[in-house]
């Protein structure tokens, strides 16, 4: 029977290392998607820009019915897919196309929020001096919202570390396979300790970045 250490030695470097390609994936797909979906949301219930009812309610609701379903039910539910795509969905890579998909609506949300919080008077100054859509995205929209939208990473990407962890129930590996299969099935207490000390550390790493970064851009 291998010891606590030997676990740890043997198998935590390539479960963190599992979990940082997933989440980082993730995270940079769920950001650009997502957030492409959320300046779509923004500017379709925005009568200076493109207001489109019918646009806004049909995104939204698949961005709901998607934000709806608990991760762990989405994940299932996504085996097929991932079956057909990848041949075999537990792995890494099957894991990080399932947080991409859970991370595109949530972070479409936090984005939507971000661009909504925009003075509306900065945007009606920049409509009426003739500046087209895409310099007002460029140059008002994204740079006045850049704080929130850096700390709406930051909530994504600690949100993804949770959901990383439960896609190690389906051993598709990472920290949360490594807590499963060795922490839990072989009551190795102590690895699980481990596990939530780092998970502990990484967060609050990674939320002192992203406060530092959004306080960077804060104006």
């Amino acid at each position: 029977m291998e010891s606590t250490t030997e676990i740890l030695q043997q198998y935590l470097p390539q479960a963190l290392w599992d979990t940082v390609k997933m989440v980082g994936i993730s995270t940079i797909i769920g950001v650009i998607l997502g957030g492409l979906v959320g300046l779509i949301l923004f500017l379709a219930n925005n009568s200076l820009f493109y207001k489109h009812e019918w646009l806004h309610k049909t995104v939204g609701f698949l961005v709901n019915a998607l934000r709806s379903l608990p991760f762990l039910i989405l994940l299932v539910t996504l085996i097929p897919l991932l079956t057909f795509l990848l041949g075999d969905p537990y792995t890494p890579a099957g894991g990080a196309v399932a947080l991409s998909i859970a991370a595109i609506p949530f972070f479409a949300r936090v984005a939507e929020s971000s661009f909504a919080e925009i003075d509306h008077g900065v945007l009606e100054a920049s409509v009426a001096q003739g500046a087209s859509t895409w310099l007002i995205i460029t140059n008002v929209i994204i740079p006045e919202s850049l704080p929130s939208l850096v700390r709406g990473v930051v909530l994504t990407i600690v949100s993804l570390l949770g959901y990383s962890a439960m896609v190690g129930t389906i051993g598709a590996g990472g920290i949360g396979d490594l807590a499963i299969q060795y922490g839990y099935n072989r009551y190795e207490t102590m690895v699980l300790v481990v596990i939530i000390v780092i998970l502990i550390v990484i967060v609050q790493i990674i939320q002192w970045l992203g406060d530092w970064v959004a306080r960077y851009f804060t104006k």
